[in-house]
Formats: C-alpha cells, sequence, structure tokens
C-alpha cells in the first residue's frame, strides 16, 4: 500500500520535517482548545480526554489526507456574493463556510468562558462559597468529539498546504502522527499549568477568541500573504502576539512570586523582631520584680534591726 522506498531520498526527509514544524505551530491553537475544553471534565478524566481527544484528531487528518482531492475541491466556489467589501473576495467555497462556521463558534466559545472566569464561578465553587453556581460539565464522549470536529477546522489549511507541499501520502501521515505524538507528550503539562494561573487562562481564552476572529476573516477571504513562508501575515500576527503576551505573562508572574516571597519574609522578620521584643521585655519584668522583692527584703532586715 505504501512505498517506503520513498525515505531513501533526502527530499522526503526534508518535505517530513518541513511538515512536522507546519504541524506542531499550527497545532498551538488546538492544543490551547484541547486544555479549555478538557477543564469542563471531572478531574479523573482530563488526561483520559486529552489523550483520546488528540488520537481521534489524528484519525480525522489521515482521513482527511487520504481524501486530499475532495479537500482541494472545497476551494471550489460554491456562490458569489452580490457585494464585497474592501479587500474581500465575493466567491464563497465550502473551506469558506467551515471556516465561518468554526470561527463564530470559537468566538462565542471563548467569550462565554471569559465571562464565566471574569465572574469568579470557578474560583467560587473551589471555596465553597455558599452563593457559587454549579459548573456545567461535559462527558468524555461529548469532549472527545468536540476535540476531533474542531481539528478539522483547525487543520483544514495545514492539510491543504500538506497536500501542496508533499504528494507522498505516507509523508504526510507520518508527519501528522509525529506532530500528534508530541503534542499527546505535552497536552497535560500545558493542560494543567493553563488551568493552575488565573492569568494565562484568560490568555488562552483571548487567544482562543482571537483564532476565531482569523478564521472568519480567512472565510471572508481577507489575505495577508507572505512570499517564501508557509504562513499568511495573519498567522505570524496571531502567534507573534501570543509569544509576547506569554513572556509578559511569565514576567508578571515571576514578578508575583518573587513580591509574595518578599512580603512573606518581612512577615517573618516582623514576627522575630516582635517575639525578640516580647522576650527582652519579659526578661525585664522579671528583673524588675526580683529587683523588688530584694528592696522589700532589705526593707524588712532594715526594720527588725531598728525594733528594740
Amino acid at each position: 500500500m505504501f512505498d517506503f522506498s520513498v525515505f531513501a531520498h533526502v527530499e522526503t526527509w526534508v518535505q517530513l520535517l518541513t511538515l512536522l514544524f507546519l504541524e506542531l505551530v499550527l497545532g498551538i491553537d488546538n492544543l490551547v482548545f484541547i486544555a479549555i475544553t478538557t477543564d469542563r471534565l471531572p478531574e479523573r478524566l482530563r488526561t483520559l480526554g486529552r489523550r483520546f481527544g488528540l488520537i481521534a484528531a489524528f484519525v480525522m487528518r489521515s482521513l482527511l489526507l487520504c481524501f486530499a482531492t475532495w479537500i482541494i475541491s472545497l476551494k471550489l466556489t460554491l456562490f458569489t456574493l452580490p457585494f464585497a467589501l474592501l479587500g474581500m473576495d465575493p466567491e464563497i467555497s465550502g473551506k469558506d463556510i467551515i471556516l465561518l462556521v468554526g470561527g463564530a463558534y470559537l468566538i462565542f466559545k471563548g467569550i462565554q468562558e471569559l465571562i464565566e472566569k471574569l465572574r469568579m464561578h470557578e474560583e467560587m465553587e473551589e471555596m465553597n462559597h455558599p452563593t457559587a453556581p454549579k459548573r456545567k460539565m461535559i462527558g468524555l464522549p461529548q469532549a472527545i468529539f468536540t476535540i476531533a470536529l474542531m481539528d478539522i477546522i483547525f487543520s483544514l489549511d495545514s492539510v491543504i498546504t500538506a497536500v501542496g507541499m508533499a504528494d507522498i501520502l505516507i509523508v504526510m501521515i507520518l508527519a501528522v502522527m509525529l506532530a500528534i505524538t508530541i503534542m499527546i507528550i505535552f497536552a497535560d503539562p500545558i493542560a494543567n499549568f493553563i488551568s493552575a494561573n488565573a492569568s494565562v487562562k484568560i490568555l488562552a481564552l483571548v487567544f482562543i477568541v482571537a483564532v476565531g476572529v482569523k478564521l472568519v476573516i480567512e472565510s471572508l477571504g481577507f489575505e495577508l500573504p507572505i512570499e517564501g513562508i508557509a504562513f499568511d501575515g495573519f498567522d505570524l500576527m496571531l502567534y507573534f502576539g501570543l509569544g509576547l503576551s506569554l513572556i509578559l505573562t511569565a514576567i508578571q508572574m515571576s514578578y508575583n512570586k518573587r513580591l509574595d516571597a518578599l512580603k512573606e519574609s518581612k512577615a517573618h522578620h516582623e514576627a522575630a523582631t516582635i517575639g525578640q521584643s516580647i522576650e527582652v521585655s519579659g526578661e525585664a519584668d522579671a528583673s524588675e520584680a526580683q529587683l523588688a522583692r530584694g528592696q522589700e527584703s532589705d526593707a524588712a532586715s532594715t526594720n527588725k534591726e531598728e525594733t528594740p
């Protein structure tokens, strides 16, 4: 079925590494979405949900690659809009409709999660607050289905790009398999880090909304191509913004950690100082009491001597 002799050529390995890099970079938004989605699962099922979700994503991507001809046909025009904004392509294809629906869902989902986060629902539940609303949880099948379905939207462009870059199916499937394996390894640490840090989770939700906006913009035919690379200008701006935001968030988290340590050190120092003051005060009181007893004893002795 597959001709493995193609791996004897250097060009094949170059294609494989290029596709692997492309899959990993374009898989960042997928990992963030998986972290947000599985956060709705019971804690004991979250790791299972991420792994099965990514396995389902691998199956879906492999099927898309196997039906490469159909994927390419999605770019064919279905109908033409009677109007067009400046820079907009009025011709609408099947790919545009998929991107529009997926982007709208991501915008809705991201904003919904952001509102809930800002209303402190999760924190109220963790503190057993009497007015805490019960968080809406999902089941494992629903999480896996959502991840697999959204992966089709996330990977649509990368699959089309992969088909254009490599004409050997085994190379494309192997690149996807390696990328999914790497994502499975890092899915839990990334998801746990996002869930444990409120500022990072808010950043992840804003990123999900931004990805949705990008998909909607692409579905309307707005493009910002850059010669010589597989990414367009919108992708570069999105990932550059995410990278810069992560750096700023990491600096802020480091500053907060150092500030908390400084406050804790100051509190310990003040407690030790107060303890020493109390100890010194106690010793002084004991010395004064002992001196007073000595004076009373001397006065009693003097009175005895003066008495005839």
